[in-house]
């Protein structure tokens, strides 16, 4: 993600370590933090819930009850309120700052977007949604990555309309971060079959079954619902269609089989559950920018 130029014709250069640039609107503020200096135990915390995303450089988290992690370009974490933060800078520079956004979205915000998917995408379990009263630390996807990138800029605009605008952006936003930690949640841990965890029965059955023909309707029936009822459940839940989750487990598996060398393309297609080479070079091309033989031909050529 990159700060506009009008961010870098406004902002004053106060601090080498932390430099704070602040916008504040109705439902959110959005803080720009730059160090210029290496620097070790920095405290920082925020009275709301937090969204922080690193664009530039690289910051050692200290949070609690977890170990201490590097905190890269492209990843965020949500910090619930009154989170101190202790943070080191190792390898900031004043020609190579470390430039992190920070966004605190108030309460009653998210408060009212979580009304509305309980109202509008109840989950399966019949459990409400509620926002993760943990670290929850995640790698941004293409939505997320746009949305930020949209709010970085309507932040720093001069338009008497930007709060109305903010406030669509921030309600996506939320939905789409909530998602991503559900999909985050089946995909990590296995649940036994029981009612109150149908997704996650059906996300473990998915990928101990990968090689196989999955259809929407075996897996609508484990969940015990209707076809439409179960992907409407599943997309509000997870974020993605059924289909293209399973297309997403079995690229990750199909991206595993290609470091060994000695497997064809041919065998781990149908090893993965795909149909034909030239679907499976589609969806593959789709997520990896290239064909699996180049991706196999790269792996080779680094090893």
């Amino acid at each position: 993600m990159q700060l506009s130029n009008k961010f870098y014709g406004n902002r004053k250069l106060q601090s080498l370590v932390e430099n704070q640039t602040s916008y504040t609107l109705n439902n959110a503020a959005l803080h720009i933090f730059e160090t210029h200096a290496q620097a070790e135990k920095v405290i920082l915390e925020f009275d709301q819930p937090v969204l922080a995303s690193m664009l530039k450089g690289k910051k050692i988290m200290h949070l609690r009850e977890r170990q201490a992690f590097d905190f890269l370009p492209g990843e965020s974490l949500i910090l619930p309120s009154k989170e101190v933060m202790c943070i080191d800078f190792p390898e900031a520079r004043s020609n190579k700052p470390t430039q992190c956004l920070a966004m605190a979205i108030s309460e009653e915000k998210i408060k009212s977007v979580l009304d509305k998917m309980n109202d509008q995408m109840p989950k399966a379990d019949g459990l409400e949604w509620s926002l993760m009263d943990y670290n929850f630390h995640f790698t941004n996807d293409l939505g997320i990555y746009q949305i930020l990138q949209r709010l970085m800029f309507l932040f720093t605009e001069e338009r008497p309309s930007k709060d109305l605008f903010v406030d669509n952006m921030l309600e996506e936003l939320i939905i789409r971060i909530l998602q991503t930690n559900s999909r985050k949640i089946y995909t990590e841990k296995s649940f036994g079959l029981v009612t109150s965890k149908r997704l996650a029965y059906v996300v473990e059955f998915i990928r101990s079954n990968l090689s196989s023909n999955i259809s929407i309707s075996e897996l609508s029936r484990k969940a015990c619902m209707s076809e439409s009822n179960f992907y409407r459940v599943f997309k509000n839940e997870l974020g993605v269609s059924p289909i293209d989750f399973i297309n997403n487990e079995r690229i990750k598996l199909a991206v595993s089989l290609l470091q060994d060398k000695r497997r064809s393309i041919k065998e781990i297609y149908q090893e993965c559950g795909f149909e034909s080479r030239s679907y499976f070079n589609r969806v593959f091309k789709s997520r990896k920018k290239m064909a699996p033989g180049d991706y196999q031909s790269r792996i080779q050529l680094d090893a």
